[in-house]
């Protein structure tokens, strides 16, 4: 299926991680949808199958978790067949269970709202990396598991995604629950100049 048409789907989704002895839950409030080959320039896979991104291309209901940034894990749930690239960030959710393990995962965070406020946080405090690329999410008791909410979300908002650039910075694939406090901020993309320095 589409990640487009999954992406709201997944929203109040509980993922659950069972990584180095820890146990946490979150609840999903904030999620971005990508597509495929020549379908959506702000996806990995807009171009060409990777080593990086062959996750994304199926088969659907497993993990792909990427670094970016030189830094930053971020963990997505793949949506088609084997074969056919689609996925769903997970940008942002509500710690249910598991706050002690969460916040020595993140330090940094001052307030438990913010532990999943954003995807790095979220996939941080989760203790996602790159052992969870390709993890079937279904298998109940799994290091790394998602379960649907019993029936979707009855209202969803929609804007552009957060921080996607060029052809693709105004498709409205971005789908989060109102008045949650997790949900982060939109951004638009920044351009990144080179640095130039004197010699």
């Amino acid at each position: 299926m589409h990640a487009v048409r999954v992406a709201p789907r997944v929203l109040g989704a509980l993922i659950t991680s069972r990584i180095d002895g820890a146990v946490v839950t979150i609840r999903v409030t904030e999620v971005e949808a990508y597509g495929g080959l020549g379908e959506d320039p702000g996806s990995h896979a807009n171009r060409s199958r990777t080593a990086r991104n062959a996750t994304m291309f199926g088969p659907p209901g497993h993990a792909y978790a990427y670094f970016t940034y030189g830094m930053h894990w971020m963990l997505n749930v793949v949506t088609q067949p084997e074969g056919t690239a689609g996925a769903v960030l997970i940008r942002a959710g509500q710690l249910v269970d598991g706050l002690e393990a969460a916040s020595a995962r993140r330090p940094a965070c001052a307030v438990e709202r913010d532990l999943g406020r954003g995807p790095a946080r979220l996939a941080a405090a989760l203790g996602i990396d790159g052992r969870c690329d390709g993890l079937d999410l279904l298998t109940s008791g799994g290091i790394l598991e998602l379960e649907l909410a019993a029936r979707p979300p009855s209202h969803v908002l929609t804007s552009a995604r957060t921080g996607v650039a060029g052809e693709g910075a105004l498709t409205p694939w971005r789908f989060f629950l109102p008045d949650e406090p997790t949900v982060s901020p939109y951004r638009a993309a920044v351009t990144r100049g080179r640095d130039v320095r004197p010699s």
